[in-house]
């Protein structure tokens, strides 16, 4: 008898998935313990939960797996090779029409697109900035801005200057870093400019004293001066998505942990290795958080029961975004199990970080 950790091992199936089979009553385990309430299969319910993981994986509907299922240990296979054929044929078909979807949205950017988007940058800025809290600020979101070359947009840090408030904001689609600071100087309309990851690194490093700094905004280009030292450059030639859409979230369960001993036990806990949903992406090692009745959050093994109200991150992003945050004590909230887990200063309500949950059920 294999116990539901071990067959989520061998078959590629989540032990999440695999209550989810169960409850589905697709692939019910041949034991469940009365006391304990855990899963326990029979070693012949390997081969069908590998075939179950294959059917996922190509996105057949749970009514044709119950089927397939019930038909491959027959000697008749019209049946399932009926069915496999089928979904083939809607995938197709699914392709087709994706591809004249995409193909419509082209067009539509293309009627969008005039020489005003193309046209160089003619807005101006000046302001002045506290150099500690532009430090801060370049310190809690730079770590969340994309490597991928394929979306060069996510490649900075949006600097959004608002009457007399700077935003800094980044992502890289899987988290989002924003922090918001207080400046002087600007009387002007919004301005927003993406800096490079680069750019921002070299105005990290003039950001040691305590001294007001200048920031500069003169069309595409953005300059920081500090006493005698500057760095300028380009800025990126794309326009940042509207964050602001993205950060308004319902509100949640919140627990407030200990930073060090919660990082703690996030590095010597368990994870669970999630296998890559994109070509070119690596497997993910997952932190399965839950949170209890008494707002106490603990990172669960692979071998219990959940009554499906557990929140799965990357680990490795919690871990930055903990580190970034630069707190003893941060609020962790969560939302429903599909909606960004959100990671706050209690301190700090204008600072924090949101990480998109990661599915298990793969």
């Amino acid at each position: 008898m294999r116990s539901i950790g071990e067959m989520a091992r061998d078959s590629g199936l989540g032990a999440s998935a695999l209550r989810f089979y169960d409850r589905a009553g697709v692939l019910v385990p041949a034991w469940v313990d009365p006391v304990s309430g855990y899963r326990w299969y029979a070693p012949e319910q390997l081969v069908e939960a590998r075939l179950l993981a294959r059917l996922r994986r190509a996105g057949m509907p749970l009514a044709d797996i119950r089927l397939v299922l019930a038909g491959w240990s027959g000697t008749d296979t019209d049946l399932v090779r009926g069915l496999l054929q089928a979904h083939l044929r809607r995938l197709e078909q699914g392709l087709t029409d994706a591809r004249g979807e995409f193909s419509a949205l082209r067009t539509l950017l293309d009627q969008r697109e005039n020489p005003m988007t193309t046209a160089p940058r003619t807005t101006t800025a000046r302001l002045s900035v506290p150099a500690p809290e532009l430090a801060a600020a370049l310190d809690a979101v730079r770590y969340a801005a994309s490597a991928d070359p394929a979306l060069p947009v996510l490649g900075g840090v949006l600097f959004d200057v608002e009457g007399d408030t700077l935003h800094l904001v980044a992502t890289d689609r899987y988290r989002m870093a924003v922090a918001r600071i207080g400046t002087s100087g600007h009387g002007g309309p919004r301005v927003q400019v993406t800096v490079p990851v680069p750019l921002a690194e070299a105005m990290r490093a003039l950001l040691g004293g305590d001294e007001p700094v200048g920031l500069a905004v003169e069309g595409d280009r953005v300059t920081l001066e500090a006493g005698d030292r500057q760095t300028a450059g380009q800025c990126l030639a794309h326009d940042f998505p509207d964050y602001r859409r993205l950060v308004h979230l319902p509100s949640g369960r919140q627990a407030v942990v200990e930073a060090g001993a919660f990082r703690e036990e996030l590095e010597t806990g368990p994870v669970r290795s999630v296998t890559a949903r994109e070509p070119g992406d690596a497997s993910r090692d997952v932190s399965v958080l839950r949170v209890t009745d008494d707002g106490t959050v603990t990172v669960c093994g692979d071998g219990g029961d959940d009554d499906g109200g557990d929140v799965a991150v990357d680990r490795g992003f919690l871990l930055d975004a903990i580190a970034a945050a630069d707190r003893d004590r941060l609020v962790l909230e969560f939302g429903a199990p599909t909606a960004p887990v959100a990671i706050r200063r209690t301190d700090d309500e204008t600072t924090f970080a949101l990480l998109m949950p990661v599915r298990l059920d793969d």
